[in-house]
């Protein structure tokens, strides 16, 4: 995609030269063409206007703005396209998990969230499973436990797949509810520390197949299954 910026604060080509140099370094920037007021940008994927202003506020007093595009519009689609390999997951086992679950005229709650959780759980373990040396390498960099036993990063993707099949075949609910609430809750501290410490690093619940940045998406992934194995949990017991 190409974006045209004005940009106020170039005096000179020198300012010209610096602005350019300052935006070719940003990932995803493939080609700047610089005026005395604008620049034309080309990159792989939309690139926040926030980034921009950074990288040329570096190099001196210059100021970006958006010229004949909406900053909101681009970021959202933005967005949508990082995150639609997880988004069109949760849409195809959702969508699978109510038709199974539809009895009778109506939707059985808990045999929706079985049914989910076995494929939330299946689909993403799978993931991880095509380059499961990847995965680990990724998980390693912001797990609680991975950080101390680096093993537990391989382990865990087996964890899954166990609990995939334990929702799928309906083992022992007790068990498979409270262990899932145990291991998704310790899994959620290091997602937390690293969105909230802003840390750019990639999330491994994909594994290695799909760059995706860690982000809230990745917190409300760990609550929903931490939220549902505990509502199941309670009315088991």
């Amino acid at each position: 995609m190409t974006h045209t910026y004005q940009i106020t604060g170039m005096t000179c080509g020198s300012c010209e030269a610096k602005v350019k140099s300052a935006l070719l370094t940003l990932p995803d920037v493939t080609n700047v063409e610089v005026t005395r007021t604008s620049a034309t940008i080309s990159m792989d994927k939309h690139i926040a206007l926030s980034e921009l202003q950074k990288a040329i506020g570096a190099k001196g007093n210059y100021t970006i703005s958006a010229e004949h595009h909406s900053e909101a519009a681009e970021q959202t689609k933005s967005w949508f396209a990082i995150y639609k390999p997880i988004l069109l997951i949760f849409a195809y086992i959702t969508v699978v998990s109510f038709i199974a679950s539809f009895h009778n005229g109506a939707i059985h709650a808990m045999h929706f969230m079985q049914i989910f959780m076995a494929g939330f759980f299946l689909t993403f373990s799978f993931f991880k499973m095509l380059n499961l040396s990847g995965f680990a390498e990724s998980y390693v960099m912001y797990d609680v436990i991975a950080k101390r036993i680096p093993i537990w990063a391989y382990l865990y993707a087996f964890i899954e797949l166990a609990l995939g099949i334990a929702y799928a075949v309906n083992f022992n609910p007790l068990i498979t509810n409270a262990t899932t609430f145990i291991v998704m809750s310790v899994s959620i501290i290091g997602v937390l520390q690293s969105v909230l410490n802003k840390k750019k690093i990639q999330c491994a619940c994909l594994g290695a197949v799909f760059n995706l940045p860690m982000s809230t998406v990745t917190i409300i992934e760990d609550a929903l299954m931490i939220a549902m194995s505990g509502i199941m949990l309670i009315q088991i017991i």
